[in-house]
Parts: C-alpha cells; structure tokens; sequence
C-alpha cells in the first residue's frame, strides 16, 4: 500500500512539473508574440490554454483522490495540499499568458507605440522569478524560494513606472490611448506571474519548513527558521 502511494506521490510530481513546463513557455510565447508582432504565435499561445485547464483539473482530481483514499503522514499531506496550491498559481499563470496574446492581436492591428524594453525586462524577471521557485520546489531549497519572494518587488517598480509613462502618453495623444491601455494590461499581466511565481515560493518555503510565511515582514521571509518545525 505504501509502495503505491509513492508511486502517486511521485506521478503527482510529475504531472506538476508538466504543468509548469507549459505554463513557463506559454509565457515565453506570448512575449516572443509581442516581440515579434506574431499573430500566429499568440493565436498558438490562446489555444493552448484549455490543455492547462485540463491538467490543474486532472491534478486536482488526483490529489482529492490520494486524500480521501490515504491516510497521509504531515509531510506527505503537506505535499498535496502544496501541490494543489501550486497547480492553481500554474493554471493563472497560463491565463494571464492568454490575456498577453489577446492583447497583442489587438496591438498589431496598429503600428507599435514605443519600444517594449520595459516589458521585455518585466517577463525576463518573472519567467526567472517562476522558473527559480519550480527549481527550489524540485530541490527541496527553502532558502531559494525565501530569496524568491522579496524580488517580485523589482517587477510591481516596473510595472508602476511604465503606467505613469503610458498615462503621460494618453494624455498627451489621445491616438496612443488604444495602444497604451493594451500595454497596461500585459504589463499588469506579467506583474500578475511574479506574484504567483511568489506565492510558489512562499508555498515551497511551508512544504519544505512547515512554515507559512504569506504574511511576515521582509526580514522574516529571507531568515529561514532554525529548526524546521
């Protein structure tokens, strides 16, 4: 009986790690869409959200399923609650992927308002954010994912300035108003995956220390506990 639920266990992570392997690239795409003013990419990007839908659905389904059929000990429980949480942080994050393609359809219909540097450093910091809390959740790396947390704060700076930049320029052209607000909103969008690339992390910190650190100050969050508790 033990044998089999480590092999659920071990399926679990599997499919989790799947998971994140799509929504990771869904982002990519629907900045490379962006970039490279793609129809087709974003279109690919749109179309592959419901394969995420289905795989939190299914994911939600197991861990239901090896809870209600065992009796987990703390730390493996811990594991599936950690990973039902981090399934759905996934799952959003492959929707704000989603709002970033649709955006850039409806931005290429027009010719392009600045250069997106702001938003090309916003995705690189949050596909790094995401990608570094999937690496300490697969290591078992506390420590990382605390180093995690505090970073999403460069990204929430960004996004900020860019707004006040794109405000000055509706103001300024109200011909520019269309284009900027679709801007706001992938910006918005890719401040959106750094959060739940956080909250992956804050997961990660309370799967692997039993420690929930949602709401501690900053330096309560890059101070790992002593002793794991």
């Amino acid at each position: 009986m033990q044998r089999h639920f480590d092999q659920e266990l071990s399926l679990l992570k599997q499919k989790l790690l799947t998971l994140a392997s799509h929504a990771e690239e869904a982002v990519s795409n629907s900045l490379k869409s962006l970039l490279e003013r793609s129809d087709l990419q974003a279109r690919t990007v749109i179309e592959t959200d419901s394969l995420l839908d289905a795989m939190e659905v299914e994911l939600d389904e197991m861990c239901i399923s090896m809870l209600a059929l065992h009796s987990p000990i703390a730390s493996d429980l811990r594991l599936i609650t950690t990973a039902m949480k981090i399934t759905h942080d996934l799952e959003r994050v492959g929707d704000e992927a989603t709002t970033i393609a649709r955006r850039v359809i409806e931005l290429n219909t027009e010719p392009q308002l600045k250069p997106y540097i702001d938003i090309s450093r916003m995705g690189l910091l949050a596909l790094a954010m995401l990608k570094d809390a999937l690496d300490a959740f697969v290591h078992g790396d506390s420590v990382k994912a605390r180093a995690i947390v505090p970073r999403d704060k460069q990204v929430d700076q960004i996004h900020k300035q860019l707004r006040k930049e794109l405000v000055n320029s509706m103001i300024e052209n109200s011909a520019s108003i269309t284009r900027a607000l679709n801007i706001m909103v992938i910006s918005k969008s890719l401040e959106r995956v750094a959060d739940h690339a956080a909250n992956i992390a804050e997961e990660v910190v309370y799967l692997y220390e039993s420690r929930d650190i949602r709401h501690s100050h900053d330096n309560d969050i890059s101070a790992p506990a002593s002793e794991p508790l």
